[in-house]
């Protein structure tokens, strides 16, 4: 049978999908596709093989219904068999925390971290059981954005809270870890290969900025959830607890309307009240709101790279990645502006190869 695997990247409203042929110890990809702004009447879906992309607008209700479409319009292009799926899943709490296939046993577990991750970890749920209902027996593997950063020392992944609520997996896990991992991939096929001390900033919707020496995580500025650290575009980032407290007390004492406010309703989006797409800002940053939106996000990142560099004793090399890290030239100048005292320090973009990174996982995980 070719080895042609499946790999699922779920959003809270998309589901990206990449089929991969199994080429040695890595993989090449076949197609790809989206389902976006999935439960909206604006919903739209896109495939594209070869150099041809196809574009369309129908009601996709939920992510089963997006993996349906999928795997039909696959079907069409006569690929109805996989050798694996494979699955981006962001958070595996505190009891999953390697790549690995999926179990009965490890299912229970994911369900028990929805709490860490509550706006992303239901839809891959969904996705997981729509694959074993439509192709039963499949086997399935879940690559996790927090596996990366399992090597971060005490130091930086305790927060300073009682050891009784510690206990209960409340410490700093990470993300965007397969972002970074294929990073890595691709760097080892440059010249001069993986530096002792790098930098990664994966600036999208979603930001953070990650220290890594030798290959592996020993700080970055996500937490307990992708919510912390540097601010996005609509989540706050990192605040003072005390704002928590003060919100709570003041008009957002619900969970998910408190939960609503910092994941969807801040960050760009927030400060600019017009946007959390770069583009549009910098298209419209004559206006004051933009313009700060704009330069927080800068300096929230500038200072957090620095932070970096600190945390490692140096820096050899800072890679932006991302869709704003790899797309806003005029943002990534503003950052490395207010780093010009950092000597010596190589600048790169790499693009971020998540779905690659899923299939390469799959590929390796043994059967």
């Amino acid at each position: 049978m070719e080895r042609l695997i499946l790999a699922l990247n779920c959003g809270s409203s998309s589901l990206k999908f990449g089929i991969y042929r199994g080429a040695g110890q890595d993989a090449e990809l076949v197609c790809e596709g989206e389902a976006e702004e999935i439960g909206s009447a604006s919903s739209s879906f896109w495939f594209k093989q070869g150099g041809a992309k196809n574009e369309e607008h129908f009601a996709c209700a939920n992510h089963a219904t997006a993996l349906s479409h999928a795997l039909v319009l696959l079907s069409g292009q006569g690929i109805r068999q996989f050798w694996k799926a494979g699955h981006r899943v962001v958070h595996g709490g505190p009891e999953i925390r390697e790549h690995q296939r999926l179990t009965p046993e490890v299912m229970k577990k994911l369900e028990a971290a929805v709490p860490f991750a509550p706006l992303h970890l239901p839809a891959s749920l969904a996705v997981i059981r729509a694959v074993e209902e439509k192709m039963p027996g499949l086997e399935q593997v879940i690559c996790l954005d927090t596996a990366f950063h399992r090597t971060m020392p005490d130091v930086a992944k305790t927060y300073a809270l009682p050891v009784e609520v510690r206990r209960q997996g409340v410490e700093r896990f990470g993300f965007h870890g397969l972002s970074l991992e294929s990073i890595l991939a691709q760097l080892e096929n440059m010249p001069g290969k993986v530096p002792e001390k790098l930098v990664v900033a994966h600036l999208g919707n979603g930001s953070s900025i990650t220290a890594i020496r030798a290959g592996k995580s020993i700080d970055t500025s996500m937490g307990l959830t992708p919510t912390g650290g540097v601010m996005m575009g609509t989540r706050t980032g990192d605040l003072d607890p005390g704002v928590m407290l003060f919100l709570a007390r003041h008009g957002f004492a619900k969970e998910d309307e408190l939960e609503n406010l910092v994941n969807k309703k801040s960050g760009l989006l927030g400060v600019s009240g017009t946007s959390s797409d770069v583009r549009e800002l910098l298209e419209g940053r004559a206006k004051a709101a933009a313009d700060l939106a704009l330069r927080m996000f800068c300096y929230q990142v500038r200072k957090t790279i620095a932070g970096m560099a600190a945390a490692l004793e140096g820096l050899d090399l800072l890679v932006f990645t991302g869709g704003i890290g790899e797309h806003a030239a005029e943002l990534r100048k503003e950052i490395c502006g207010g780093l010009k005292w950092m000597t010596g320090v190589e600048v790169l973009v790499v693009p971020a190869e998540e779905d690659l990174q899923i299939a390469r996982i799959a590929l390796s995980c043994a059967t």
